[in-house]
């Protein structure tokens, strides 16, 4: 979340970024501001009386020493009434402090500079575009129909097991995955990237920590006996590991990647965009982590950026980079690019990939700080990106791939997948 005293201090430049995202809420900045000032008056109030406090004490402490217990006496009776009042102020602070807490926890991140006003999708910039379409045969199929026709993916069959949006893979189709999550894996261990498996399921506070909660709690899948819930995202617990930690500066930068499951409710997700792999309620993914020093984050991004794309390239997919409008952002980011693949079969872009930079809106709720070589500490900036998500990873070969005696393996997968062709 933002910083208080930033929002205070910058309240002219916090409403014009808010108004990039088309904020509709401004007058809650208002509203932090006048809490945080009666929050600041309250807590220098309740200072100033248990330092009177504590004097008092020690006074009264020596007078009884040197026997003097009228005089000790008097000083009590003088200042009995100021435990009355400690108690209240203490008692109006914390009220204080939970409704200045509840206020924030409301206000997105603030866009980075490069980041243009917009409303919708439609307002994103195309950054640039790489490749060209395929050129299918006049009968291409879209990726659910070549799943039903090589039988290596049935939609339902997991409809009957679980519902709608939880496919079986089958045969060639699951060691496709297999392959694709090896392949992302190994290439962020060559980068650089520390590979972590990490738990499935998390607690409030791992979901408060990185943004998911409260914003996003309807769209995720909650265990109500253990209160716990089914992660969104792997960003989720590999960022938690850094939740209340102190880290040294020459620690940095600190690079995670993890494979896990994802699991998304996807409400109010309906229409022919969402059928087959192009939006499911559980699909892997491969996450990349990164906590970095704040001076280098954005040079930082644009390198998750670049190998995101580089990946693709390998995978010979035609694919487009955007740099999402303020409208179209997630609630946590300061700046977020999408890759998108192009769906010759089903003639539109899917998108396989966000990478966004935080700044210090995760660290601020995770209390995730560095201590720099001059031994001052601060907040950490946390980036996170899809190193990719496999379902429209997955059409997207099976559409752009497809030839008349079947579907061709990308050369680069043929190693991790032992076979060529699909067929």
């Amino acid at each position: 979340m933002l910083q208080v005293n930033y929002i205070r201090e910058n309240r002219e430049k916090v409403l014009e970024r808010l108004s990039v995202r088309n904020f509709k809420q401004l007058e809650l900045v208002d509203q932090i501001i006048s809490v945080d000032e009666e929050r600041r008056q309250t807590q220098n109030l309740l200072d100033n009386l248990s330092a009177e406090a504590n004097a008092a004490a020690k006074q009264i402490g020596e007078l009884m020493r040197n026997g003097k217990k009228e005089e000790a006496e008097a000083i009590k009776q003088q200042t009995s009434a100021n435990k009355d009042k400690i108690r209240d102020l203490t008692e109006k602070l914390n009220t204080l402090e939970e409704q200045q807490h509840n206020l924030t926890v409301q206000l997105p991140n603030l866009p980075y500079h490069l980041v243009k006003a917009g409303t919708s999708a439609d307002d994103n910039e195309v950054v640039l575009t790489h490749g060209t379409a395929s050129e299918l045969p006049a009968n291409a199929l879209p990726h659910w129909e070549l799943a039903a026709k090589y039988d290596i993916i049935d939609f339902e069959l997991g409809t009957k097991i679980t519902g709608a949006g939880f496919p079986v893979y089958k045969g060639k189709g699951a060691r496709l995955q297999r392959a694709l999550i090896n392949f992302f894996l190994d290439k962020a261990i060559a980068a650089g990237y520390r590979e972590m498996q990490v738990p499935h399921l998390v607690n409030a506070a791992s979901g408060f920590g990185t943004g998911q909660l409260p914003d996003k709690e309807g769209q995720m899948y909650h265990v109500g006996v253990d209160d716990l819930y089914l992660i969104p995202t792997a960003e989720v617990p590999v960022t938690n590991l850094y939740r209340d930690v102190i880290l040294k500066e020459e620690d940095l930068p600190i690079k995670n990647t993890g494979y896990t499951p994802c699991f998304r409710r996807e409400a109010g997700s309906y229409g022919s965009h969402v059928r087959g792999l192009n939006r499911l309620h559980q699909f892997d993914k491969v996450e990349l982590v990164q906590i970095t020093h704040p001076e280098k984050s954005y040079d930082t991004l644009e390198d998750m950026s670049n190998y995101v794309q580089s990946l693709l390239q390998e995978l010979g997919l035609h694919y487009r980079v955007l740099r999402l409008c303020g409208g179209d952002m997630g609630f946590t980011s300061a700046m977020t690019y999408d890759m998108e693949v192009w769906s010759a079969a089903q003639q539109r872009w899917l998108e396989v990939s966000s990478v966004s930079n935080f700044e210090t809106y995760q660290s601020n709720r995770l209390k995730l700080r560095f201590k720099g070589k001059e031994g001052k500490t601060q907040l950490a900036h946390t980036l996170n990106g899809s190193a990719l998500a496999l379902p429209r990873i997955v059409a997207s070969i099976l559409e752009n791939y497809q030839t008349e005696d079947g579907i061709k393996i990308p050369e680069t997968l043929v190693k991790y997948t032992g076979f060529d062709r699909i067929d």
